[in-house]
Parts: C-alpha cells; sequence; structure tokens
C-alpha cells in the first residue's frame, strides 16, 4: 500500500495542513480535561462562580475551534483521498487500455474492473482514516499518558496493565481478518464475472432456456462471497465487545483506586475526573487503531491487486526509435515474411511460416476452416499481438518500427464482432475519424449500405445506439461497422468475417461500392463464404494455420484441394463452374 501511496507526494501540501489541522484538533481535545479539573477543584469546591464562568467559557471556546478544525480536516483530507482514488483510476484505465489481449486474457476483464473500481474505493476509504488518525491516534495516546501522569503518576500504572491487553487484542484478531479481506476480493471478482456473462449473454441464455441454470450458478457465487463476509464480520465485530469490555474494567479500576487515592488525600476529584477523560482518551485512540485494523487489511489486499495491474509491463510496447512510416521502402500495402505466430502456453503454433503480399489497389481475401488462423492472422497487422518468428510490414517497414498511434491511424479495422457505443449513430460512425463532416459520414453510411436503415429511423443520424447496440439488428450492426471504418480513408481495409450478417443481396452491392471506395487502398477480406471472396484479386487459403494455397478463384480451383472442398461444400457444380 505504501508504494501505492507514493502518488500522494502531489499532495504534500494539503497533507502537512491535514496533520496541522489534526494536532490543533487534538491539542483543543487533550486541554479540556484539565479546565474541567480546574473547574471541579477551584471553582466548585471553593464556590468560586466567577471563575467557573471564566474556564466555562473558555472551554466552550476550545470546544468551539476543535470543531471547526475537525470540519476542515474531513474536508480536506476527502478531498486528498478522492484526488487520489481519482488519478489512480485513471492509471489503471491508461494502462488497460495500452494491454495487449494477451494480458486481458491472464487478468481478466471482470478482475480489471473490480480492481478499477471496488478496489480503489477500499484504498481510497482507509485512506481518509489514515490522513485523521495517523496523527491523531499517537497523538491523543501519548498526550493522554502524559497528561494522566501529570495528575496522577502512581494511579497511572493502570495502562501498563490495559495498553498491552487491548494493543494485543487487536493485533491478534486484525490478523485473523487479513486473510478473509483477500478471499472476499477474489469472489467480488468471481461475482462480477458470472454477473456480466449473465447480462450480456441474455439472449443466449434464454434461448437455451438456460435462466435457472445462470440464477443457481450466481446464487452460488453469491452465497460464496456472503459467507465470507459474514465470516470476516463475525471476527471483526468480536473485536469491539471485547474493547468496550476492556474500556469499562479499566474506567472501573481507575474509580476503585482513585477513589482509594482520594479518600487518602493523595488526589483531587476534579484530578480524578481529568484522569478518568484521559484514560477514555488513551484507550479510544487505540479504538480508533484498531478500526484501522479493520479496514487496512482489506484496503492492503486491494492495494496489491492495483499494483499488480500498475506493475504489469504490456507486452507490446513501442520502441524508442519508433517512427510515422512516411519513409515507405517499398510499394504500398501489407506483407508478411515467413511468419510465425503462437498463443501464450499452446502447443503448437496457431500460424507458420506466412509468406504473402497484399497490394495497395488489390482485394486480398483470405479463407479456411474453422480455427484456420484467419483471425489470427489480420490481428497481427495492427500488432494486437507480437509475432515469434519473421515479419509483418505496412508500407515496406516493419510494424514494430511503427508507433502503435501512427501504425494504426493508417487502417481501418472492422472486427468479426460487430462492436458499438453508447451515442448516436452519427457518433459512432465519427468513432472512425473524429472530425469527419456531414457529409463524411453519409458517404461512408451510403457506401456501407446503411443508408437506407439509418433513414428510417425516427431521428436519423441522432438516432441514439442502446448500450452494444441492442437496438439495431446484427446485419445492421455489422454496416455501421463498416461505415465508421470507411470514414477513415485509411492506407489499409480490414475486414474480419464483416460480412456474416448481411443477406447475399446487401454483401452483393456493399462489395460492389467497397470496391470503388477502396480503390487506392489495400483490402483484406476474412470471410466463411466463398460467394464474397471469389473475385478477389488474390485469395490466400489457410489450412491449420498454414498457408494451403495461393491465388484467384480459378487457379485455385486447378491447384488447391482444400480450397476445392470448401467451394464444393456451399456452391452448386454450375456456380461452381
Amino acid at each position: 500500500m505504501l508504494k501505492l501511496f507514493r502518488d500522494l507526494r502531489t499532495y504534500w501540501l494539503m497533507i502537512a495542513f491535514v496533520f496541522l489541522l489534526v494536532f490543533l484538533q487534538s491539542l483543543s481535545e487533550l486541554y479540556l480535561p484539565t479546565l474541567m479539573a480546574d473547574i471541579v477543584n477551584i471553582g466548585i469546591i471553593k464556590g468560586d462562580t466567577g471563575y467557573i464562568m471564566k474556564l466555562g467559557g473558555l472551554m466552550l471556546l476550545i470546544t468551539a475551534a476543535g470543531v471547526v478544525f475537525s470540519i476542515a480536516a474531513s474536508y480536506y483530507s476527502s478531498s486528498i483521498a478522492a484526488g487520489f482514488g481519482k488519478r489512480t483510476r485513471s492509471k489503471l484505465f491508461a494502462l488497460v487500455e495500452n494491454f495487449s489481449l494477451h494480458e486481458f486474457d491472464k487478468i481478466g476483464t471482470a478482475s480489471l474492473i473490480t480492481r478499477t473500481t471496488n478496489d480503489v474505493t477500499q484504498v481510497q476509504q482507509v485512506l481518509i482514516m489514515m490522513l485523521r488518525m495517523m496523527v491523531m491516534a499517537p497523538m491523543m495516546c501519548i498526550g493522554g499518558i502524559i497528561m494522566a501522569v501529570s495528575k496522577d503518576a502512581t494511579l497511572s500504572l493502570v495502562f501498563v496493565v490495559v495498553v498491552p491487553i487491548l494493543a494485543g487484542t487487536i493485533i491478534f484478531i486484525g490478523s485473523k481478518g487479513v486473510v478473509l479481506f483477500k478471499a472476499m476480493q477474489i469472489k467480488i471478482d468471481k461475482l462480477n464475472l458470472v454477473l456480466r456473462e449473465g447480462l450480456t449473454g441474455i439472449r443466449v441464455i434464454r434461448s437455451f432456456n438456460r435462466t435457472g441454470f445462470e440464477q443457481q450458478r450466481f446464487e452460488k457465487a453469491n452465497k460464496d462471497l456472503t459467507d465470507t463476509a459474514i465470516k470476516v464480520n463475525k471476527v471483526m465485530a468480536f473485536m469491539m465487545p471485547v474493547m468496550m469490555l476492556i474500556l469499562n474494567l479499566s474506567s472501573v479500576a481507575i474509580l476503585w483506586f482513585g477513589s482509594i487515592r482520594i479518600s487518602n488525600n493523595d488526589m483531587q476529584i476534579g484530578d480524578l475526573m481529568a484522569f478518568l477523560q484521559y484514560a477514555m482518551q488513551i484507550l479510544f485512540s487505540l479504538i480508533m487503531v484498531a478500526m484501522m485494523f479493520i479496514m487496512v487489511p482489506r484496503a492492503s489486499v486491494s492495494a496489491v491487486r492495483i499494483n499488480e495491474v500498475l506493475d504489469m509491463k504490456p507486452d507490446i510496447v513501442d520502441k524508442h526509435d519508433a517512427g510515422d512510416g512516411e519513409r515507405a521502402v517499398s510499394s504500398d500495402g501489407v506483407e508478411f515474411r515467413d511468419v510465425t505466430f503462437s498463443y501464450p502456453g499452446a502447443e503448437k503454433p496457431a500460424l507458420s511460416a506466412i509468406s504473402f503480399t497484399a497490394k495497395a489497389g488489390e482485394t486480398t481475401a483470405i479463407i479456411g476452416g474453422t480455427g484456420s488462423g484467419k483471425s489470427t492472422l489480420v490481428n497481427l497487422i495492427p500488432r494486437f499481438y507480437d509475432i515469434q518468428a519473421g515479419s509483418v510490414l505496412v508500407n515496406g517497414l516493419d510494424v514494430r518500427s511503427l508507433s502503435q498511434h501512427n501504425l494504426r491511424a493508417r487502417i481501418g479495422y472492422v472486427p468479426q464482432q460487430a462492436v458499438l457505443f453508447t451515442g448516436t449513430i452519427s457518433d459512432n460512425i465519427k468513432y472512425g475519424k473524429e472530425d469527419a463532416t456531414d457529409e463524411e459520414i453519409r458517404h461512408a453510411a451510403q457506401v456501407a449500405q446503411a443508408a437506407s436503415f439509418i433513414a428510417e429511423m425516427p431521428e436519423g443520424y441522432e438516432s441514439i445506439i442502446a448500450q452494444g447496440g441492442t437496438n439495431v439488428s446484427g446485419g445492421q450492426k455489422q454496416r455501421l461497422s463498416i461505415a465508421r471504418a470507411l470514414v477513415r480513408k485509411p492506407d489499409i481495409y480490414i475486414f474480419d468475417d464483416s460480412f456474416s450478417a448481411l443477406d447475399f443481396k446487401t454483401d452483393a452491392l456493399l462489395r460492389a461500392a467497397l470496391k470503388e471506395e477502396t480503390k487506392q487502398a489495400a483490402v483484406l477480406i476474412v470471410a466463411q463464404r466463398v460467394s464474397t471472396v471469389i473475385h478477389a484479386d488474390k485469395i490466400i487459403v489457410l489450412d491449420e494455420g498454414e498457408i494451403a494455397g495461393i491465388g484467384t478463384h480459378h487457379d485455385l480451383m486447378q491447384t488447391s484441394s482444400v480450397y476445392r472442398e470448401i467451394v464444393s461444400s456451399q456452391l452448386s457444380e454450375e456456380e461452381m463452374a
């Protein structure tokens, strides 16, 4: 947790001010029992009303000042903690955005969400407490002991017995909670995972009548978290009664031995009253520490989880001398040179010895069976993963020599699963080009065959897209995703099975419109349908991560048995001819 708190250096001036305010508040609280003792010993016993009024007024002023100090300290400590939480969440989000897909798979999306929200909140809450109690608890404890000893050193021997017992109880119970708090955060991750899958997959769940199963799955994760929470709360709930028992027994002991000292004229009544208050301040300062022991273990677990993310080094980073790729040393387009790629922990490479060129002005199609490596191949171009051997070149330059920003600025990528964001249709298309004009947006939609259904919507281009695009069909989502890539006017277009949800007519119209729109760019199309790739300038056939053929449809029908098998499974003999 201390490592995470290094960011607090930005707030050092405010922290120093909070400590000063807490220091002044503690002084005011430590001074009040002494004034009360004087009122009893001098004012009440001697019947000096003027003295009582004078010290009573002073006590009111000191109390008012203490209240002001307390309010100000609470305000500034909350501001510091809120600012720290904001900065930490921003750092986490910025770092996660640069993670490769491998890092996402390693930690898990649900866990990343928990760490960015719940874990940061835990640390933020304990920071507020620490800013107040780091000064107050030790000062009230040490100051209270000094003031109590000044009132009666002999009676102060009670603390020699009480303080170690109370401190030992706090440490013992607190240590039991650390393990349970760690387990709780892991179980929150699990609950978030089940909840996220249940909400995002609701259509599949309902279509297979698995609602009951998902409810049981959620109940199991929820009960697991609840049982752990109850267990840890039982442990921590045991702390307060034990401390109050020790506190009350201490009060009884002080009154018992104090009354004996008063009867022996070794102590005054006012001093005993002040001593009792100082004893309460000492013991309550230890209770403050106990409260921190309740919160700090959980916050420490959260801090460790946050640091795990912050300490992760992204697999894919820009080189120090990464350029913008303006100096192309060969013809524009994409080239794979003997590329081999393996997923972490895989038994064999997903792609082996892949070599081909996709030239600008040409359409290169990639086809193959399920699991042949089609999507993996195109994911290497924008550097979603880094290859183990060979090289991928864009405009004649290795993608690893370019900055990720400039590399991806040259690519219009349409993923296999269309993703839309909350906002208007116009906002979603402009996602590809922030400064796109209305004319450019409408043109991109027209080419993507989306203009017709947009015109039928009540607000047209200002119609709202729901979260995840649930208020549009799969084909409409794909067409909007294609429009988003088109408005960018990139050097390279990647369509990763982006026409699968389209009917044959729309597919044909879209491909015809794209041919004119993308004639200056290199176009790579991953497809399952032969009809989508049949007119491509070049078709690459993949089979179990290796190239099984390259050429036009006519060439491959003569040379590639894998391609012929795919074609025969989809087209009739007349269509094949």
